[in-house]
């Protein structure tokens, strides 16, 4: 059987792309998180109870800080961020499926958190609604409820901003 550090260097992975995914791909931002979530589990090992899920654990200490971040950051001067002129040049079909993809991270991002963890959880992390259930600390019932409510809202963001087609004029 791995050592304990070697299983929790395992799901770095995993973390990353959880925590990415959370913070809307600023890098940075997800790399502490991940940072923090791997201190945090290395040093607190003997909290951790062995043969229990250790990815689970993991999952509970990101959303854990995260949560806590997010408190704080709510308390603090906001700062509207200015968006970059891309200088990327894109191939006609690759420009269609970044702007799908920049679309649905946008829609992610006006999620409520709690609705947004959820749906990151399950269908980008691929965890069992019992799974989320403990990681989040709420019941199972809940995590369904408000994954379904994200699942709607998103279909209403992406309808409600989705631009008319532009027509060719030849």
């Amino acid at each position: 059987m791995p050592r304990y550090s070697e299983q929790v260097v395992s799901y770095i992975p995993h973390l990353r792309r959880y925590a990415r995914a959370l913070m809307g791909n600023d890098v940075l931002a997800a790399d502490d998180l991940v940072q923090d979530c791997l201190e945090r589990a290395l040093s607190r090992m003997h909290l951790w109870r062995k043969g229990s899920n250790l990815r689970a654990w993991l999952f509970t200490i990101m959303h854990n800080l995260y949560a806590n971040n997010m408190r704080k950051l709510s308390n603090a001067p906001q700062f509207v961020e200015m968006e970059m002129e891309s200088s990327i040049l894109y191939h006609e079909e690759d420009a269609g499926q970044e702007l799908e993809i920049r679309d649905m991270q946008q829609a992610i991002a006006k999620l409520t958190p709690d609705q947004r963890e959820v749906l990151l959880l399950v269908t980008l992390e691929g965890l069992q609604y019992r799974e989320v259930a403990k990681i989040l600390g709420m019941p199972e019932g809940t995590v369904m409820s408000k994954l379904s409510r994200a699942r709607n809202r998103l279909r209403t963001i992406m309808h409600m901003e989705k631009p008319k087609r532009l027509t060719r004029v030849k």
